[in-house]
């Protein structure tokens, strides 16, 4: 079986620096593999950090091929991930990954002395995700994610946060981080805060220290690590979704010592951000309405494309919709064929992670306006 590999969806700078380190850790694999037009190749690398490139995926994913992010972030719906930033190391383990997929295994050649490198136990760049779900059935849209629910793909370690110090309660949700150019403004991203006394509250930054486990009579445990902005729990959010409702005082949180927290976080799965628990409690914090001090007819844009969720799978759909530009809930449900109160959900969660804001648009001067008169005599004039 032949090894192929394409390049789509990214800026001509990012395209030549994949080249290049390709060159080189297909050499170290001794030229098993062929790079050729996206069209033809089997396996594609996508830059997933791009505008254009989570619309590169869903056009893939309907022709049912191999697809591999190229991304920042800590979690991918492709069925491989490239870290960025990428070196010549990385992209051999990704190639190694990939051939072992197909039944093929590979051996890198050492840097140092060109003898062949032990073939590695498990991927550390990449790994094959959970298949993705089928696509939807064509519309006079583009190509649309799935409506059918399917398992989330596993969660890869965050790198650890700055330490936050500590605050006597929870504190109110960030505003928005980016701001769009041209005649629009962002405005701060949350203009009401969690209610209080509830998880959502508790879980924004500075509200508890330290490592902590939470947990109820029935459901999953969640180990907390303010002080990385991290968490051990189970993949699937919705097992946890009732975690959000009711009041959480800080007892609630039992703090761990390093010996008993070594303990949990050793059966408890892979380190996740923080950020995911805060973008659930967005999410669930408005039951289908937008929160309290937002207007329906508010405008609303990403800034930034979001790691969707695969529980939600109509949200790959929303966001590609809100990077186009500000538009308000009933445009954006419109343009996406997704309910409003889904809409609003989401909204909501990326409000509260700072991936979107509402955008004010700034009219123009008034051609009519009077022009200031300068000079020193334009200031005796106005005396």
């Amino acid at each position: 079986m032949s090894l192929t590999l394409g390049l789509t969806g990214m800026d001509p700078a990012t395209e030549t620096a994949l080249k290049a380190a390709f060159v080189e850790a297909n050499a170290r694999l001794g030229g098993r593999w062929s790079l050729l037009p996206d069209a033809e190749a089997g396996h594609v690398i996508v830059d997933m950090d791009s505008m254009y490139g989570p619309m590169s995926w869903l056009r893939l994913h309907a022709s049912g091929r191999q697809v591999i992010g190229l991304t920042s972030a800590p979690r991918t719906q492709t069925d491989f991930r490239l870290g960025r930033p990428f070196d010549v190391a990385q992209l051999v383990e990704l190639l190694v990954a990939v051939a072992r997929a197909e039944g093929i295994e590979l051996q890198a050649e050492r840097e140092d002395s060109g003898a062949p490198a032990p073939a590695a136990t498990a991927p550390v760049v990449a790994a094959p995700a959970a298949p993705a779900p089928a696509p939807a059935a064509a519309e006079p849209a583009p190509v649309q994610a799935p409506e059918a629910e399917a398992e989330p793909a596993p969660v890869e370690a965050a790198a650890p946060a700055p330490a936050v110090p500590p605050v006597p309660g929870p504190m109110p949700l960030r505003e928005a981080a980016a701001a769009p150019s041209g005649d629009a403004k962002a405005r701060p991203a949350m203009p009401a805060t969690p209610a209080a006394d509830t998880l959502a509250a508790w879980l924004q930054p500075g509200a508890l220290a330290g490592q902590v486990r939470y947990r109820r009579s029935s459901g999953p445990t969640l180990l907390i690590d303010a002080s990385a902005d991290t968490w051990y729990g189970p993949t699937p959010l919705k097992p946890i979704t009732a975690y959000f409702e009711g009041k959480v005082d800080r007892s609630d949180f039992e703090p761990l010592d390093a010996d008993a927290w070594a303990r949990d976080i050793a059966s408890a799965g892979e380190r996740q951000p923080l950020s995911r628990l805060r973008w659930l409690g967005g999410l669930l914090a408005g039951g289908g309405a937008l929160l309290p001090g937002l207007d329906p007819q508010d405008r609303f844009q990403l800034f930034k494309w979001p790691q969707t969720e695969r529980e939600y799978p109509r949200h790959f759909r929303i966001a590609t919709q809100m990077m186009k530009g500000p538009a308000t809930v009933a445009e954006i449900a419109q343009a996406s064929g997704v309910p409003e109160s889904d809409v609003a959900d989401f909204v909501n969660a990326n409000l509260a992670t700072g991936f979107a804001a509402p955008v004010s648009e700034v009219p123009p001067p008034s051609e009519d306006a009077p022009k200031a008169r300068g000079g020193l005599l334009g200031r005796l004039r106005n005396r």
